[in-house]
């Protein structure tokens, strides 16, 4: 949430390509999560306490969230994206499980299922995903 709600379907696209501010899904403990690309490998994520996010120094311009959370995170930061994983952060940053918390960690190629693209249901929501 907000982009996406329970009972949404979508179509997703297998790939190895990901942007950052793409919407991936992929599998975590025998379930799909679905989370917004934020870092590459090697780049460096620092979060200040009021959920802001820098990308090597940058202020990451997030147009997409209603909130702004430093949320679950029990990493040191910056931090280091690993070689052949990228860092994922969900939408909903008070709440979320992502790589900003050891348990979810970075995302691993083999774990994607692909780039959430487009929204089949509900109706009114119909067309692709920003």
């Amino acid at each position: 949430t907000p982009t996406l709600a329970d009972g949404d379907i979508v179509v997703s696209v297998k790939g190895r390509d990901f942007e950052r501010g793409d919407i991936i899904a992929f599998w975590f403990n025998n379930k799909i999560l679905v989370k917004r690309v934020i870092a590459q490998p090697g780049e460096w994520v620092d979060i200040d306490e009021n959920g802001n996010v820098l990308i090597d120094g940058e202020l990451l311009n997030e147009p997409y969230l209603t909130e702004k959370a430093l949320g679950e995170c029990d990493i040191d930061l910056p931090y280091q994206v690993p070689e052949g994983r990228i860092f994922v952060m969900g939408d909903h940053r008070s709440t979320s499980s992502d790589s900003r918390n050891s348990t979810v960690g970075c995302v691993a190629e083999e774990q994607i299922v692909g780039e959430l693209v487009f929204r089949v249901w509900p109706m009114n929501g119909f067309g692709p995903l920003q």
